[in-house]
């Protein structure tokens, strides 16, 4: 089974040793004798086992003297994580448990409730009970909060062990009681769990003519969640869809495999994105091959600073083969790849083994892609205490080998409305609510930017 997570290749990098036949013909060119690249390889080896002496040192005095004892295996996987966790934000390890749940995820399906939850002061909050699912079926509201799981509380457990304990086996029985507004009681709700499946693509028409189609992430169920979608879309706009407005905005990525199949779908030919390993026989180049599933609709893509990753593929792609206009602010700017490569019996360890680059040779790596219409969510963007952008990551890997940003030309392709475009909302701007989307301030300059923009001049060729 190939595994993948994050922005990754479905291939296991192993490392040569390379350093030893270059430094042999440095070393030449400096007359020196033939036997010194033998000599610097074992002064490199001796360096070698004395750090892992070191090591062993180190492991041996927290065996016998650390305050409390500790299990060998811990020591031994926290010094693996801080081997790659050092290397740069990406790289990490991942025991059997947490192997498994990124398994989980990158499937999109498990088996639960179907509930989208969040934590609110020491409790779970749910946000919305997914249409025809157990929690659907069994009455559970929005705003509910889930006081116990099968009768134990969840007061002091964080949101992740909460989800663990609401996932289960398919048809097993689970009992939540809730605290539900306007209900002077707890509320007992019991529901048998199914296997679930995570709704990455969601749509719905704006208006007659738009096709309005938002991807949270880039699991394996995407690329066959968005062609069902535009399918609909198509169909409830009685086959006259003037345009579609792809939401990419907080989507943190996913499946290198789903960007390549995702941006496919709107490109009819040429590169869609390559990558660049250490080792050139490493490095591999996607093209488009089967044609514009749009049959060259308009598309205008939405982007923020949450949009990384492979979010940013498919960004850049469309841009940069001028087949869809960007929307929004500066993207993330990750342009890494990581590799997940399985230890038996012990997880695996997901390593950044290449960086990506745009058809037009950009790497986005630290830089993000920038829209081509810029417009701010707020006149005031909240105060973040988290890293907006990849290069605000300690430890972040350098941009490296891709063409100047500015070797891109400028688009002469905007329709004339672009240059009206505002930059922030207005004063009176609604306060945003997710369930009204007039009150979107990026998403309502989305709709007029693919509505001023002709099919004529999109069409497939």
């Amino acid at each position: 089974m190939k595994l993948r997570t994050g922005l990754m290749l479905t291939t296991a990098f192993v490392a040569g040793i390379a350093a030893a036949p270059m430094a042999g013909r440095l070393i030449g060119q400096f007359g020196l004798s033939p036997f010194t690249p033998a000599l610097a390889q074992d002064t490199g080896r001796a360096e070698t086992y004395r750090l892992l002496n070191l090591f062993s040192d180190v492991f041996e005095r927290v065996r016998a003297d650390y305050v409390e004892p500790v299990k060998d295996r811990d020591l031994v996987e926290n010094a693996i994580n801080g081997m790659l966790t050092g290397l740069d934000p990406h790289s990490s390890y991942m025991n059997a448990q947490a192997f498994k749940d990124m398994q989980v995820q990158t499937r999109g399906e498990f088996g639960g409730l179907g509930l989208e939850v969040t934590s609110d002061s020491g409790l779970i909050k749910v946000i919305s009970p997914i249409d025809d699912t157990p929690a659907s079926r069994a009455g559970m509201k929005a705003g509910d909060l889930i006081v116990s799981i099968n009768g134990e509380s969840v007061q002091g457990l964080s949101l992740t062990d909460a989800v663990d304990k609401m996932r289960g086996p398919a048809n097993s029985k689970i009992v939540l009681i809730v605290k539900r507004q306007g209900n002077d009681k707890p509320v007992e709700v019991a529901m048998m769990r199914e296997v679930i499946k995570i709704q990455v693509v969601k749509s719905h028409m704006e208006g007659n003519d738009i096709g309005y189609v938002r991807v949270t992430s880039f699991s394996e169920q995407t690329d066959t969640g968005l062609r069902k979608a535009i399918a609909d879309l198509k169909a409830k706009s009685g086959d006259k869809l003037h345009g579609i407005v792809l939401d990419l905005r907080n989507n943190p990525g996913g499946l290198l495999d789903q960007a390549v199949a995702v941006s496919n779908d709107f490109i009819h030919d040429g590169e869609i994105v390559s990558t660049r390993a250490r080792h050139a026989d490493d490095s591999q180049r996607w093209n488009a091959s089967n044609g514009d599933l749009t049959d060259g609709l308009p598309v205008v893509v939405l982007i923020n600073a949450g949009s990384a990753s492979a979010s940013e593929i498919v960004a850049g792609a469309l841009q940069d083969h001028r087949r869809a206009i960007l929307v929004g602010t500066r993207s993330f700017g990750k342009g890494s790849v990581q590799t997940v490569i399985p230890l038996p019996g012990n997880g695996a360890m997901r390593l950044t083994t290449a960086r990506y680059y745009t058809p037009s040779g950009r790497s986005i790596q630290g830089l993000g892609i920038e829209p081509d219409i810029q417009v701010e969510e707020t006149r005031d963007p909240p105060q973040r205490f988290l890293p907006d952008h990849e290069a605000d990551l300690k430890g972040a890997i350098t941009n490296k080998g891709g063409a100047p940003e500015a070797s891109l030309p400028p688009r002469t392709d905007l329709p004339p409305i672009a240059k009206d475009i505002p930059k922030v909302p207005p004063e009176n701007q609604p306060v945003y609510d997710p369930t009204k989307s007039e009150t979107d301030f990026q998403l309502q300059q989305a709709l007029a930017v693919v509505r001023a923009m002709p099919v004529s001049t999109h069409a497939a060729k």
